[in-house]
């Protein structure tokens, strides 16, 4: 039998953020860096609370900024994306749902419209180019 796939909010209950050793290099992550494995909720947290309307921040800051919060030297790049993506996507069905934006993770402040990511979620790369503009003025 089959199952049934997780929702969004399904999978923002990823496992706890931890920190790994890298035993080898690892997508410009030098082998022994302590590198931050995040979760779907600390990410959507740490959108809500650092960066404010009006502002954006790129994927590599924030995975330096995560990273620097719990005392780690790098933050996975493989996962941070997946983590950004899910946390995008859940906050699109609240959107959906009818939640106003100010309720939501504001993922529109991390994903670059012009990304491959933007282009993969639902909202679509011209939504968040809209809502960064509207933000923005």
């Amino acid at each position: 039998m089959a199952r049934k796939a997780k929702t969004w909010a399904e999978k923002m209950n990823a496992p706890e953020p931890h920190i790994e050793l890298t035993d080898k290099p690892f997508a410009g992550i030098p082998a022994g860096t302590r590198m931050l494995i995040s979760s779907p909720r600390e990410l959507a947290a740490w959108l809500r609370d650092h960066v404010p309307s009006g502002h954006t921040i790129t994927v590599p800051a924030l995975r330096l900024a995560l990273a620097e919060a719990r005392g780690a030297q790098a933050a996975c790049p493989l996962t941070t994306s997946i983590f950004l993506r899910i946390a995008a996507e859940a906050a699109w069905d609240e959107i959906d749902a009818g939640a106003k934006l100010s309720a939501v993770t504001p993922f529109w402040r991390a994903v670059d419209p012009k990304s491959e990511l933007a282009r993969k979620l639902r909202c679509g790369p011209d939504w968040i180019a809209h809502q960064r503009d509207t933000e923005a003025a």
